[in-house]
């Protein structure tokens, strides 16, 4: 290997190209492997069986399972904040709301992008180097390597935060067998104090501990990661939500310092792109959905999953208007969302829906969905 990188070359051509933050650490196992692997233990990951795979485990054990001589880990930060959708549009409960992140074009595709980007630089400059660029997507802890490269503490709320910007960033990730000259400080682990507004803000009560997330009752999970029947005793509590959730950002005192984002492809095209109207989502098609998410993260949940969620949200807005439109889902293809908008005719409807849920009863043929509309019938008593 040739002589050690400049760590401030490196941030000064990061910075333009518009990342809001960079560190570097070495390529050593997180000092949080520990938490992660008891976190595993309990049962918090839910249905995310991914992240307890043994090859995953050994990825984030050792770095250098990931890239073969790996030593520098850079942590990079691109911020997301936007400022231009007015809270009375979030927050209408006709409207399902997305998280902020998912307002613009689909992050993996713009940070990983821009991550290409700087290692190819860094390459080139270096003089050669293997790398490996992860935006979500790899087995490693970045929130406790982007910690121990500077960028900021792990909150209560379990998310990164720096104290200038808040936590309205999205964090990518560059390994590499590349050395550099000077490596960062880890920043404070914690800078909470006793402060508890996130763990209070919660709708679900998805913190158990500070700093520990039981994924099994986030929003986030729940309408993003979860593939199935929403448990009944949490579905009232998703409110508008339909994919992802910030309440646990929004209520914390460092968002306050969060700035705009310069990046315009996290910004909206327009207001149905961060909090569409619940009236439209149910009468999507496949092909509909496609089309008007375009670009957008939303895309991943896959048009079944963004019908679950947008019926719930239904159920939970109080709008009658929107049972003809729940009311013809109930005959739709797919098991998960016959249940969901059964469900949400309940909530509207109360025993007047009673007729509507024995007669689908009478004529389900998927047993899960069965079960789920049973449970529907039980609760109107």
């Amino acid at each position: 290997m040739g002589a050690a990188f400049s760590a401030a070359r490196l941030k000064a051509h990061a910075q333009q190209l518009g990342f809001a933050m960079l560190g570097v650490t070495p390529a050593l196992p997180s000092p949080r492997l520990d938490a992660y692997l008891r976190w595993i233990a309990a049962g918090y990951h839910g249905t995310m069986a991914y992240m307890a795979r043994a090859d995953r485990v050994a990825r984030r054990r050792d770095l250098t399972v990931i890239l073969p001589g790996a030593r520098s880990l850079i942590v990079v930060g691109l911020a997301y904040h936007t400022l231009n959708v007015p809270l009375e549009v979030l927050t209408d409960p006709t409207r399902g709301r997305i998280a902020a992140y998912a307002w613009g074009l689909d992050y993996h595709t713009v940070l990983g992008a821009r991550l290409e980007e700087l290692a190819a630089w860094l390459r080139a400059e270096s003089g050669g180097m293997a790398y490996r660029v992860y935006v979500d997507t790899g087995a490693i802890l970045e929130r406790s390597h982007a910690q121990q490269a500077g960028l900021g503490f792990i909150g209560k709320n379990t998310v990164l935060i720096d104290p200038k910007r808040g936590s309205y960033f999205l964090l990518g990730e560059i390994v590499t067998d590349l050395a550099f000259d000077r490596y960062d400080a880890p920043h404070r682990e914690t800078l909470c104090g006793t402060c508890e507004r996130c763990r209070r803000a919660c709708p679900t009560d998805a913190f158990p501990q500070p700093y520990v997330l039981d994924a099994r009752r986030c929003i986030s999970y729940l309408t993003i990661e979860f593939k199935g029947y929403v448990p009944h005793p949490l579905r009232p509590l998703l409110g508008n939500w339909i994919m992802g959730c910030d309440v646990c950002m929004e209520v914390c005192p460092f968002t306050r310092f969060a700035k705009p984002t310069p990046e315009a492809a996290f910004q909206p095209p327009d207001l149905e792109r961060a909090a569409p109207r619940l009236a439209r989502l149910l009468s999507l098609s496949a092909a509909e959905f496609a089309e008007f998410f375009a670009g957008s993260p939303v895309l991943r949940l896959k048009h079944e999953r963004l019908l679950r969620n947008a019926c719930l949200a239904a159920g939970n807005s109080g709008e009658a208007t929107l049972l003809p439109a729940l009311q013809a889902l109930i005959e739709s293809e797919s098991p998960l969302v016959r249940a969901s908008a059964a469900w949400a005719v309940a909530r509207l409807a109360g025993g007047a829906a009673r007729p509507t849920l024995q007669a689908a009863l009478a004529r389900e043929r998927d047993a899960e969905c069965a079960a789920d509309l049973s449970q529907t019938l039980a609760a109107l008593g």
